[in-house]
């Protein structure tokens, strides 16, 4: 890695740097609790990755304290009930990392003894875990010299160098950069100190570039022009799809309640019955696809995205009695809806149409934020 002559080491800079204003988070060990010999927990490293995939640090703190409370071990997970870890993910949205969480703790507890693996070759091989997991595991956990590089990193990397190909194209390039710049002494420490300088310095607008302890070497600033950088491919437009939500309510006011399969989009979540999801805009998604006859009342649209679709969802209610139903679900108490396993688009849809259970969401003209 080449940069002009007489700057200092930016690796270096980047640890001073982050010696004195690194972010305190629940599962990180800082600098000085490193000095006074407390050493990272694998498992809390490896929860913290899992739940910080495409997630704020903000949104996941309460998650992160809540599993770590309830199960403090991998061990403790390993045994805990799928449908007790699916109801604490609730919320937390894409639900493919809950169970492949759950599939991982197994296999670490009953099959590694309850210890991870310490390579990033080792860690790969287990359920869930990606290049990127593998390797932030491997550094913070293990202090192993591996590359980190998340959607933070990748920014400060690309500014650095002025990375002109677009992402993802550009990422094996920006790893090997990254990997030149981690240390042998304190890859761990290095990896967050760049995710911190992402996300709080070198951000996507107005980044901070008076107190970024690189840019001395900075290429994008030299160019004057930080923000154009990391470069992105073009965004596809996003496709939508449509279908209907049923919220049924008993003599007692009890939710008709169901789950879905076990695999696919939200899988082994609970809902409320509703149709498939179509981009077929003369898709059944009215009263009459209704699991079971009601007088159904319409109450509105709400919109979630999902990665690679929008989805505008119709919401209907109707009180029922429950020998109405279809017997494929369960009738819940409404003071226990917050202690299911719904993810947020169903929280929507019942929020709509019963707002005294759920915060009420705009209609469909707002079309409801991301995760």
């Amino acid at each position: 890695m080449t940069f002009s002559d007489g700057n200092p080491d930016p690796t270096r800079q980047v640890l001073a740097w982050y010696d004195r204003h690194h972010r305190d988070l629940p599962w990180r060990v800082s600098p000085a609790m490193a000095a006074r010999g407390i050493r990272p927990d694998p498992y809390r490293v490896w929860l913290s990755e899992v739940m910080l995939q495409q997630t704020t640090v903000q949104a996941v703190k309460d998650y992160f304290a809540r599993f770590t409370a309830k199960w403090p071990t991998v061990t403790d997970l390993a045994r805990a009930e799928t449908e007790e870890v699916m109801k604490a993910w609730a919320g937390l949205g894409y639900y493919a990392r809950a169970r492949n969480l759950k599939k991982c703790a197994e296999t670490v507890a009953f099959e590694h003894g309850g210890r991870f693996p310490e390579t990033e070759e080792g860690l790969k091989a287990l359920p869930g875990i990606g290049d990127y997991t593998a390797a932030a595991i491997a550094a913070i956990a293990f202090q192993r010299q591996a590359a980190v590089l998340d959607g933070n990193v990748e920014r400060v990397i690309s500014r650095l160098h002025a990375v002109d190909a677009p992402l993802p194209g550009s990422k094996p390039l920006m790893r090997q950069l990254v990997a030149a710049m981690t240390p042998a002494d304190r890859p761990g420490d290095f990896a967050q100190a760049m995710m911190d300088l992402g996300a709080t310095i070198c951000t996507p607008k107005r980044p901070a570039c008076a107190l970024c302890p690189v840019n001395a070497s900075c290429k994008a600033l030299a160019e004057h022009d930080p923000e154009r950088f990391p470069v992105k491919a073009a965004k596809k437009d996003r496709p939508v799809r449509l279908g209907a939500a049923f919220v049924a309510v008993d003599e007692q006011d009890a939710v008709f309640l169901r789950k879905r399969p076990g695999h696919g989009l939200l899988g082994g979540m609970t809902e409320v019955p509703g149709t498939d999801w179509t981009a077929r805009r003369d898709g059944a998604t009215g009263p009459e696809a209704a699991p079971f006859a009601a007088s159904w009342e319409s109450c509105g649209t709400v919109g979630h995205v999902f990665t690679h679709f929008e989805l505008r969802l119709t919401v209907y209610r109707s009180r029922v009695g429950r020998a109405a139903t279809d017997g494929t679900g369960w009738w819940e108490p409404r003071d226990t809806l917050h202690d299911q396993a719904l993810p947020t688009v169903m929280r929507k849809a019942i929020g709509l149409a019963l707002p005294d259970v759920f915060a009420p969401v705009a209609p469909a003209a707002a079309r409801a934020a991301s995760r």
